[in-house]
């Protein structure tokens, strides 16, 4: 980290020293495993989800009882990933469920995992890399576990077989992830994507961000943060943005967001929404923060999924 330091200097010879401390601190804390912490991400989300905690409780303690097992896959650049693999009672239906930022693949789907043993569904739920299990330094944000989910794909059809259906779902950065996803060539098993509060892309969430809670400009922190992410992580904070993949989507897309969502703003969906070419539907949850449009209007949410599953 310190000869990068040197480096950005040498090239930012007009910003102060504080300048740069500012934001390699915002980098380290933000961008790599260990320094992003899981409470941190809750505080500045805001969802209270203490009024959850006993439904949460008891999903995860049903969800536990059923079938399952530790299963992994190796990324393209040579980590090892992991996953839990829930098999459902139609072992030709899967859903792959890709969690958010600093969490892990067992905790953002326990609610929705109610919803979908009743359909027959089973589930695998990744470790995001740098996140549970995974190996991996540098989150990818959705720009790397977009490829990451290439080989998910890649082990559900293996395991189940050539005629398996598979929806991918993913929360927060996970709805990043599968949005971005969508952009890429994807084999014909993959039927349907739900997306619920995805952001375009890093860039723009940490932007709005430090604009909203932290009341500090963008620049130089997010142009810093780029140039040592491309060298450290191999890709650039806006070099994949999901408001510009959906325009390549041809995959059925379901988008869900929160109207209170102070962390990644609705506005985002509303963006994604229009730039989509695939078919595509749009659900927003009047009133609800965070990754919470599913535990505030638990009915609207599953009869949306609903809908959009019995269509594809």
């Amino acid at each position: 980290m310190k000869r990068f330091v040197g480096k950005l200097a040498a090239i930012a010879g007009v910003l102060t020293a504080s300048q740069l401390a500012e934001a390699v601190y915002f980098y380290r804390r933000t961008m790599m495993r260990g320094n992003a912490k899981v409470e941190r991400t809750i505080k500045m989300a805001g969802t209270d989800w203490n009024q959850y905690r006993t439904l949460i409780g008891q999903r995860k303690e049903a969800m536990l009882l059923r079938e399952h097992r530790e299963v992994s896959c190796e990324s393209e650049d040579g980590l090892r990933l992991y996953a839990n693999y829930f098999p459902g009672a139609d072992r030709k239906k899967l859903v792959i469920c890709f969690h958010g930022y600093t969490s892990e693949g067992m905790k953002d789907f326990i609610g929705l995992s109610d919803y979908y043993q009743k359909r027959g569904y089973g589930m695998l739920l990744p470790d995001a890399r740098a996140h549970g299990k995974s190996e991996g330094v540098y989150i990818g944000f959705g720009c790397l576990d977009r490829k990451d989910a290439l080989r998910w794909i890649e082990w559900a059809i293996e395991e189940c077989g050539e005629e398996v259906e598979l929806l991918l779902h993913g929360i927060s950065m996970g709805g990043a992830t599968v949005l971005m996803t969508s952009g890429l060539a994807l084999p014909k098993q993959v039927k349907g994507i739900v997306s619920d509060c995805g952001f375009t892309s890093p860039k723009e969430v940490f932007t709005y961000v430090l604009h909203t809670m932290y009341h500090l400009p963008a620049f130089p922190v997010i142009a810093i943060a780029d140039y040592i992410n491309r060298k450290k992580a191999g890709y650039g904070m806006d070099e994949c943005n999901a408001a510009r993949e959906v325009r390549k989507a041809s995959v059925p897309i379901l988008m869900i967001h929160g109207s209170a969502d102070t962390f990644v703003p609705a506005s985002m969906c509303e963006r994604i929404f229009e730039s989509c070419s695939a078919p595509k539907r749009k659900l927003i949850v009047e009133g609800a923060a965070h990754a919470e449009s599913y535990y505030k209007a638990m009915e609207t949410y599953e009869s949306a999924l609903n809908d959009f599953i019995d269509d594809l």
